[in-house]
């Protein structure tokens, strides 16, 4: 059972007519070529793990912030948040997660707070590993409030063949750390902006697991980490 449970996972709501769609597609490639229609088995199986929506073990300790995205971080610099997420101009530690086709695209909180804004913006479906997608890809921001009054920005960045950023929560509510907030349909980024004077944990490259990989903490004083590839 435990290795069924590794194989079979729960899957996103937003994923239902997705798969099938595909399986339907499927049953016709099989009447028009057996060839075909075990390719869209494949495709099907792999849009059901798309899809996928795994338990995750969060760290809980006061002030750790989590990765909210599967994927790789692609980018550790300073940037000014979005204008509309309200956070002022002054520069802070951006960190950019990208999450390819293969991964598990639910996100989630990374710190507890009060989501004081959510700020949605239409744009264009770049490449979301490039930088300048930060600016000009359609995005979905949101503004926490930490209990410490200060805040952190998370937004959710369209890529290129991403079509629907689904946000889950409003204005208002209390998230929990690690608590699902929304997706991404095929393909994206976050990015997450840290508090000022609070340093990350991660290093460019290092695999993320949203809800379990802690990004900064709220209560350290040492300096950036620095990885290297072994």
């Amino acid at each position: 059972m435990d290795m069924l449970a590794t194989v079979i996972k729960p899957m996103h709501r937003e994923g239902f007519r997705f798969v099938a769609i595909f399986a339907a597609v499927t049953l016709v490639l099989f009447f028009i070529a057996e060839p075909l229609g075990w390719i869209g088995v494949g495709l099907t199986i792999w849009c059901y793990y798309f899809f996928r929506d795994p338990e995750r073990i969060t760290p809980l300790a006061e002030g750790l912030i989590v990765s909210p995205a599967d994927g790789v971080v692609s980018m550790i610099e300073p940037a000014a948040p979005p204008a509309e997420l309200g956070m002022g101009e002054a520069p802070l530690t951006r960190i950019s997660v990208f999450m390819n086709v293969f991964n598990c695209h639910v996100n989630r909180a990374p710190i507890a707070g009060r989501i004081e804004k959510i700020a949605y913006r239409p744009g264009k479906f770049l490449n979301a590993s490039l930088d300048k997608a930060s600016v000009d890809n359609e995005r979905n921001g949101l503004t926490i409030r930490m209990a410490d009054g200060r805040q952190l920005g998370v937004v959710q960045i369209a890529g290129l063949v991403a079509r629907r950023i689904v946000c889950e929560v409003a204005e208002g509510l209390q998230i929990e750390t690690g608590q699902r907030f929304g997706m991404i349909r095929f393909g994206s980024r976050l990015d997450i902006y840290l508090p000022d004077g609070v340093a990350p944990l991660v290093c460019l490259g290092q695999t993320m697991i949203a809800g379990e990989t802690v990004l900064a903490d709220l209560t350290a004083t040492g300096p950036a980490r620095l990885g290297a590839p072994r």
